[in-house]
């Protein structure tokens, strides 16, 4: 996993020379852009692994970068950076598609850990074996990361798939939020559960007319029922 290209987006030079210089001490190669039309054209050519994304970007900002990325199938985790604090920049992020998000000024250590804790999810994933999981008229399949709802395909980002299978794993069993985001992001978000919330609604209105549902507990958090 050392050797994965990532991909540094962000017009403050002092922001891309700190991150390369952790993200290569730790043996990833790196690629980084200033603007966001470079930051596409980049993606297109290097492939990379994950793409740092600062949301505040000459030309095309990162919200339209990733927006244009998903629309166009690219499914590429990527980290989202927001000077800001407010919730709804790091909803709309999640809403468009990015994977995670980070508020500047941020730890260098913090950033290094999330990219790790993706790209391992990722790599399991890849490896995996495990036989499809049939819930009701739901079939998730591991290891070709398919899920259908009777004879139709559900189109889930990476993220939701990631927490869908968690939930399908032990249907009926109340998950916290922040139990959700240690299995099904591989990393403790502390006080970021809304993460989930908005993960959970974009599972709701895809999965909304089969037989299988997720479920609300009040006070507690999310269950799949049967």
């Amino acid at each position: 996993m050392s050797s994965e290209l990532i991909l540094l987006v962000d017009d403050e030079p002092s922001i891309i020379q700190l991150a390369r210089m952790y993200f290569e001490r730790d043996g990833f190669r790196v690629q980084s852009a200033e603007d966001g039309e470079a930051a596409l054209e980049a993606v297109t050519k290097f492939h990379p692994a994950l793409i740092v994304l600062d949301l505040m970007l000459p030309k095309l900002d990162g919200f339209e970068v990733c927006r244009k990325l998903r629309s166009r199938g690219d499914q590429t985790p990527i980290i989202m950076l927001t000077a800001r604090e407010e919730d709804i920049d790091k909803i709309l992020g999640l809403e468009l598609g990015a994977d995670d998000y980070l508020t500047k000024p941020f730890n260098p250590r913090e950033l290094i850990a999330r990219v790790k804790a993706i790209l391992r999810r990722s790599d399991n994933q890849k490896q995996a074996a495990d036989k499809p999981l049939q819930r009701g008229d739901l079939t998730i399949d591991p290891a070709s990361r398919e899920v259908r709802l009777a004879s139709r395909t559900l189109d889930l980002r990476t993220q939701e798939f990631d927490l869908l299978l968690t939930l399908a794993e032990q249907p009926g069993r109340v998950f916290t939020r922040e139990q959700l985001l240690k299995l099904a992001w591989g990393f403790d978000f502390y006080g970021q559960t809304r993460t989930v919330d908005v993960h959970i609604a974009h599972l709701r209105k895809k999965m909304d007319s089969g037989s299988v549902k997720i479920e609300t507990v009040t006070g507690v958090g999310y269950k799949l029922v049967i």
